[in-house]
């Protein structure tokens, strides 16, 4: 018998039981009907709404949301999310997205750890690592309700908010562009109309710390007022950089530096960029500023325009991977200082600029219906320079291994330019009719993007020593991107208690590439074309010879200089290219509103994430004489074109408030299943005749792997999610999150170890060695296949949990003292679907807690208040992403380390 997409586990099954139970069990006695809640001023924005102030009391304060479009009450929304004020993200520390990892039930962030500036935004364990202008994230962001398109923008400061929404699971019908992991909602504070009042916070800390934001609202009258916000934001970095002059020095292998005039070793690696730089400008440090200017006007009684522009600015070095040093201990890669000490011949440099003008027109027409236009232009710059080896080198073991090449490492990334350009826009009709409250709308994205991207691959392990290894740079001068939709989303109150929803979204994605240009110094027979003739390394064994060091990378050459610094001789691969995607996604709902607290929902959705494609490379390129082996002579071209990635989410939930208004809860059960997911890594795509016959530690040498993205894989995720606050007397406020998460791979026939981790590191870490596919199945022709069916997805812990609690105590005079206490602890989990985790060898985080604390002095009326803070308590140091990497140790990005300060405020 074929089995149902949609069936749950056993254990999923009776947790939905459980909770419903629950659920009718603690409300038999309350009858009175509560139908669906409309905003209370049609005329303005769907607009979330701050709790109001505790006031000491003993049951919790609503608060207003606006996952459906429409305002409602957080606890009568029929959708699995979270809505966190700014109070809340000030008091934790949380300066952008990235702070909501594990605070959130099944929401985890990270570090883009390849130069790009991304974040990794993974709800359910579903995510998108592809950070490019190529890619689509699984997790929409809007600011305002408008999407974002670039993983970049989740950098920008979350300062003067109304709160941040976190929407769990398919967005395919309501939010901006589809997405199928869930979607996350910045909602400004808006400016008040007959208030001139503002507030100041200032802060200070360890690390030397120092932020501070303003807000002035200026309310010039009932129907038109203003509100500007600054926020900057520094903080020097916790690493302990060094310099990097590194020369290889093994003469038992005839390996020794060159020497300069007063006998000192030369430096192997670069030192065009090397320089002595404070503490303040090494990686991983803050350097940040943004600011918002808006302006809201009631044109008529029943007609609002609002505009409003955002400017975002970071100057920060950027952040970087760290080698993991507890897995690394008693290898011959072993850490000779602490976890924190790198060195850096490339220091960190970033220069990203977000401008940002929104508006948008509110009529009402009549008083149930409301016709809206949104709006926003955003365009963002980016130039940034990274060290990507980070100043780890090979051992001896390593070259004994490998005689003849390359005996150190030296590699950077520069993003020498970027501009991204988006316009997004969407109209809305919302409003209620009888007891239908609906939502209908346009929704149009266009972006036009160009970047130079390249890299200096000047010594790895795949290099022949005295040769650079290569150099590549991407010119793309014009990508665009549209996509459009058509949606309607009705709720149909047909009987006192129930309510019917019915959703649908027809979305049609176009993307181009005009001319696009690649560049590689692997597809010249001139090894030495980086040089741009200025230097000949000579032929290795012959009289003269002489390897590179640093004297010889002269200013203007390499991917750093851009299409300038390479040689005019390289013939670039060209990209234009276009593709097409339509599909029509659809959500079905009933809640029961059992109770005017009780509410049981339950909601059948669909999400679609568009296709794309990647650059045009020639896979025999590298080949000898430029050939495969598996292919006619010549070249072949491919752009690694992927189809859309699509989700079915199925889910049963309560929300309600318990035992006399003291406990808030929500609960969610669910189970996800996932087609076509698009994964982006190494991808094989064919055989070559390679130049330097292959060793039995890299078998694969004549593999061509390309990075890109594939459709290979199935997935399902099952779990629960609990949050929500109990308030057992007045002035005691508890707040809990829960998430368990089964996210696991299905199936993916396709998946084969590639470049990026080698067949030596398997053997040493015990997994199961490389074997080269020998049936005649010819889509697993030229793969080292290995089954990670069962495989965790990346970022996805099977359990986390947040506490935290806070007491206010009553004073003289009217002061408040308030201690603050909270605490989280997440389990193990994967960033990568190999699941390898040995002793030194792992690409998993093992389980860990964070304790957090404050305590807070706030003078009568809340005019000023003054607060002390630890984050990371106990020093833990967790990682956010890791990989594996040559000849055998993990790299990550690392959690802040312990952070303490003082923070001040005040209103008038």
């Amino acid at each position: 018998m074929k089995r149902s997409p949609y069936n749950l586990s056993k254990t999923t099954l009776a947790i939905a039981s459980a909770c419903c139970a629950m659920a009718a069990s603690a409300t038999a006695q309350q009858t009175e009907p509560s139908g669906p809640e409309v905003a209370s001023s049609p005329v303005q924005a769907p607009q979330a709404a701050a709790p109001a102030p505790d006031n000491g009391s003993s049951t919790f304060q609503e608060v207003i949301v606006t996952a459906t479009r429409h305002s409602t009450s957080l606890l009568k929304t029929p959708v699995s999310m979270t809505a966190v004020t700014q109070e809340a993200l000030t008091r934790q520390g949380i300066t952008d997205v990235r702070g909501l990892s594990g605070q959130i039930p099944n929401l985890q962030l990270g570090s883009a750890p390849n130069g790009s500036s991304g974040v990794k935004i993974a709800i359910r364990g579903v995510s998108s690592n592809d950070f490019t202008e190529i890619g689509n994230p699984a997790v929409g962001l809007h600011v305002a309700g408008l999407y974002s398109p670039r993983p970049q923008a989740a950098l920008g400061l979350l300062f003067d908010l109304e709160q941040v929404e976190v929407l769990r699971g398919p967005q395919g019908t309501l939010f901006g562009r589809n997405s199928t992991a869930g979607s996350i909602n910045i909602i400004p504070a808006r400016p008040e109309f007959g208030n001139r009042d503002g507030k100041v916070e200032a802060e200070v800390g360890n690390y030397n710390h120092r932020q501070v934001s303003v807000v002035q609202n200026i309310g010039i009258n009932e129907r038109w007022a203003l509100r500007a916000t600054y926020s900057k934001l520094q903080r020097d970095s916790y690493l302990n950089q060094s310099r990097d002059f590194y020369a290889p020095n093994f003469p038992s292998l005839g390996i020794t530096p060159a020497l300069d005039a007063n006998g000192a070793p030369i430096p192997a690696v670069d030192q065009r960029h090397n320089a002595a730089i404070g503490r303040d400008k090494w990686y991983n440090n803050k350097d940040e500023y943004a600011y918002r200017l808006q302006s809201r006007l009631k044109v008529t009684n029943d007609v609002e325009w609002r505009l409003a522009y955002e400017k975002y600015q970071n100057d920060g070095a950027g952040d970087i991977s760290l080698k993991d040093c507890r897995l690394a201990a008693g290898t011959p890669y072993a850490c000779p200082g602490s976890q924190w000490d790198i060195t850096i011949n490339t220091p960190g440099e970033m220069d990203m600029s977000i401008d940002t003008v929104r508006t948008g027109l509110s009529w009402n027409i009549n008083a149930g219906n409301t016709l809206e236009y949104n709006a926003a232009y955003a365009t963002q710059k980016r130039r940034q320079i990274i060290d990507t080896d980070l100043g780890y080198q090979p051992v001896l073991s390593d070259l004994v291994n490998r005689p003849g090449t390359s005996p150190y490492n030296d590699q950077a990334t520069f993003t020498t330019s970027s501009k991204y350009v988006s316009r997004v826009h969407e109209l809305q009709l919302r409003g209620q009719v009888a007891q239908v409250r609906y939502v209908t709308g346009l929704f149009w994205l266009h972006e036009k993007n160009a970047i130079d991207f390249g890299q200096d691959y000047l010594a790895n392990a795949s290099g022949t020593y005295g040769y650079p290894t290569y150099a590549y740079l991407y010119h793309q001068t014009d990508r665009q991107a549209d996509s459009k939709a058509v949606f309607a989303q009705a709720d149909w109150t047909f009987a006192p208690r129930w309510t019917v929803t019915a959703g649908a979204r027809y979305t049609r994605d176009k993307r181009t590439d005009s001319n696009g240009e690649y560049y590689d110094t692997r597809t010249s027979s001139d090894r030495g074309i980086y040089f741009l003739g200025q230097y000949t390394p000579g032929v290795p064994g012959t009289p003269g010879y002489q390897p590179f060091n640093s004297t010889h990378l002269l200013p203007g050459m390499g991917a750093y200089y851009g299409l300038a610094g390479l040689s005019p001789t390289l013939v670039p691969q060209v990209s234009n290219n276009a593709g097409t995607w339509k599909k029509a996604t659809w959500r079905l709902g009933l809640n029961y509103q059992a109770t005017p607290k009780d509410m049981l929902f339950t909601s059948l959705s669909t999400g679609y994430k568009a296709g794309g494609f990647s650059d045009v490379q020639n896979i025999c390129a590298n080949g000898l004489n430029g050939n495969c082996a598996d292919r006619p002579p010549g070249p072949h071209y491919t752009n690694l074109p992927w189809e859309p990635e699509t989700v079915t989410n199925l889910e049963f939930g309560y929300k309600g408030r318990l035992f006399g208004d003291k406990l808030s809860l929500s609960a969610t059960v669910f189970h996800s299943r996932y087609d076509d997911m698009q994964l982006t890594g190494g991808v094989t795509v064919g055989k070559i005749i390679p130049k330097i016959p292959c060793s039995a530690a890299e078998p694969y040498c004549d593999v061509v792997v390309l990075y890109g993205t594939t459709n290979a894989a199935k997935s399902a995720m099952s779990g629960l999610e609990l949050e929500g606050q109990y308030r057992p007397q007045p002035g005691t406020r508890i707040n809990y999150a829960y998430g368990y998460l089964r996210a696991k791979v299905r199936s993916y026939p396709g998946y084969s170890e590639n470049r990026d981790i080698s067949c030596n590191i398997r053997t040493s870490a015990g997994a199961p060695p490389c074997v080269r596919y020998t049936g005649t199945d010819p889509a697993l022709r030229n793969l080292f296949p290995v089954d990670i069916t069962g495989h965790d997805l990346p970022n996805a812990p099977r359990h986390s949990v947040r506490i935290d609690i806070a007491h206010d105590f009553e004073l003289a005079n009217g002061y408040t003292l308030t201690p603050w206490l909270a605490a989280r602890w997440q389990d193990k989990m994967y960033f990568t679907l190999r699941n390898l985790d040995t002793s030194h060898v792992s690409d998993a985080e093992p389980s860990y807690g964070v304790v957090d604390a404050a305590l807070r002095l706030e003078a009568p009326n809340g005019k000023w208040h003054v607060e002390a803070y630890v984050k990371n308590a106990g020093d833990t140091i967790s990682k956010n992403f890791a990989r594996v990497v040559e000849p055998g140790y993990v790299l990550g990005s690392y959690n802040d380390p312990r952070m303490f300060g003082v923070r001040v405020g005040a209103r008038w």
